[in-house]
C-alpha cells in the first residue's frame, strides 16, 4: 500500500520528533535552583542549595543520557509573582526539567501547579507546608526534606510531655507559618494542652516588640515561634531582651536550625529543642559529606542543603534508570527506587509525594558541652518515619486511592 504524500510526511516527522530511548527529549537534563539567595532564608537554603545541586551533579559524573547536565539558578526574592514567573519561564521557554529548592511555601504551591501544566517536575526541598502532600499534592512533585506536620509533631509532643501545656504562637503571616501554627495547635490540643492565642507578623520583620508583649500578657507557659531564618533569630533575641524566659515562659521554635543557633549563641540558645531530618555530625558518612561541603562553603550543610543534594542525586539516578527525562517516567522510577544515602536509610517516596524517613529530636548544647564552633546540638530522640509524618489517609491527597 502506498501512503499519500501528506500522510507520509506526517509519519516521517512523527518518527523524527519522537523521543528516543536513552536520550534527553530536549537535548539536555536541566535543573533549576529557585531559591532565597539573599533574604531571610538564605543561610539555610540559597547558595548552599545551589552548591549541593552542583556537588550532586559532579558526583553523578556531570552527564546524563549522553548529554551534559545543566544547572541554572535564580533568586525568587520571597515574592510569589517573581518566583512563579521565573518558574513559568524556565518550564515553558528554557526547557528546565526539574525545579528544586523554593523555601517559600506559597511559591512552592504555585510551582507545583505549573509543573502539572507543563509536564515537568518540582522537588520543593526547602518549602515546609504539609499541604504539598495534602490537598495540593501532585504526581509531579516530591516533598523531600521536612514539613510542617513532622516539625510540629516532633516539637509539640516533646514540650507538652515536659509540662508545657499552654501555648502562644508568634507566626509569620503566610502559608508556611500558618501551616506550622495549625499543625502544632492540633498536637498541643490532642495532648491535652491549650492554645491561648497567636500574633502574626510579616516576613522579614525586624521589630517583634508588639507581638512579644501580646505573648507576655497571655501568661502562656510556652511562647513558640512559627517562623524561620532571620525571623526566628530576631524573635528569640528580642524575647530574651523582654525577659519572657525570666518571667517563667519557655521559648521554643518549630523550625530552628543550627545557623540560627550559631547566630543566637549557645548562652542564649542552650536548651532549645530542634526537629531535624539531618545533623552534620550524626554519622561518619554525614561527616564525610560535611567536610566536602564545608570546604566549599565555610559552614556545615543544613538539613535542607543536605536534602537538596540527596534529592538531586535520586532524580539523576531515576533519569538514568528511565532512559529519558520525561516527567512521568522519571517520577515512576523515583517512587520505585529506595533512598539510601548519608542522610536517609531505607527511605521511600510515598504515593502522595512525601519522602518517609526518620526524624530526630535534638537539643541545643550548653556552652560547656560544646567542643567547637559548630558543635551545637545533640540528638535526644529518634522518631521513625512512619510515625513522624502525617498518615497517608489523613492528608486529603487526591492521588491516594480510597
Amino acid at each position: 500500500m502506498r501512503w499519500p504524500a501528506p500522510v507520509m510526511t506526517v509519519l516521517v516527522l512523527s518518527i523524527l520528533l519522537a523521543p528516543s530511548v536513552g536520550l534527553a527529549q530536549d537535548g539536555a537534563v536541566k535543573i533549576g535552583v529557585l531559591d532565597d539567595m539573599s533574604g531571610p532564608y538564605s543561610e539555610n537554603t540559597g547558595p548552599g542549595d545551589l552548591l549541593a545541586v552542583r556537588m550532586a551533579v559532579a558526583d553523578f559524573g556531570g552527564r546524563a543520557l549522553g548529554k551534559p547536565i545543566e544547572v541554572v539558578s535564580a533568586d525568587m526574592q520571597n515574592k510569589v509573582d517573581v518566583g512563579v514567573g521565573i518558574a513559568r519561564r524556565w518550564y515553558e521557554q528554557d526547557q528546565v526539567d526539574l525545579i528544586i529548592g523554593i523555601p517559600h511555601s506559597a511559591i512552592a504551591l504555585g510551582v507545583v501547579k505549573l509543573a502539572e501544566q507543563t509536564n515537568r517536575l518540582v522537588m520543593p526541598t526547602a518549602a515546609a507546608t504539609a499541604e504539598l502532600t495534602g490537598k495540593a499534592c501532585s504526581a509531579h512533585s516530591v516533598h523531600w526534606v521536612y514539613d510542617t506536620y513532622g516539625q510540629s509533631k516532633t516539637i509539640a509532643s516533646a514540650i507538652v510531655k515536659q509540662g508545657g501545656d499552654s501555648w502562644f504562637f508568634i507566626t509569620v503571616d503566610y502559608a508556611f507559618g500558618i501551616a506550622l501554627e495549625q499543625n502544632a495547635s492540633d498536637f498541643v490540643k490532642a495532648a491535652g494542652g491549650r492554645v491561648l492565642g497567636s500574633a502574626r507578623h510579616p516576613l522579614n520583620t525586624s521589630d517583634f516588640s508588639s507581638f512579644l508583649l501580646q505573648a507576655q500578657a497571655s501568661k502562656a507557659k510556652v511562647v513558640v515561634m512559627a517562623n524561620g531564618g532571620t525571623d526566628i533569630t530576631n524573635a528569640i533575641k528580642q524575647a530574651k531582651e523582654f525577659g519572657l524566659d525570666r518571667g517563667g515562659q519557655r521559648l521554643a521554635g518549630l523550625l530552628i536550625q543550627y545557623p540560627e543557633v550559631h547566630a543566637l549563641g549557645l548562652p542564649t540558645a542552650q536548651g532549645l529543642l530542634m526537629a531535624a531530618s539531618f545533623y552534620w555530625d550524626m554519622s561518619p558518612e554525614a561527616r564525610a559529606f560535611t567536610d566536602r561541603f564545608t570546604a566549599a562553603k565555610g559552614m556545615p550543610p543544613t538539613m535542607i542543603q543536605a536534602g537538596t543534594y540527596g534529592a538531586t542525586m535520586h532524580y539523576l539516578k531515576a533519569v538514568q534508570a528511565a532512559g529519558t527525562d520525561e516527567a512521568k517516567a522519571v517520577m515512576a522510577k523515583m517512587k520505585e527506587m529506595p533512598i539510601n544515602d548519608f542522610m536517609t536509610r531505607q527511605g521511600r517516596i510515598r504515593e502522595d509525594g512525601r519522602v518517609i524517613r526518620d526524624m530526630y529530636l535534638m537539643q541545643v548544647k550548653t556552652p560547656e558541652e560544646s567542643k567547637g564552633e559548630w558543635d551545637l546540638a545533640r540528638i535526644v530522640g529518634t522518631i521513625p518515619g512512619d510515625q513522624a509524618f502525617r498518615p497517608l489517609a489523613e492528608g486529603g491527597c487526591p492521588l491516594v486511592k480510597k
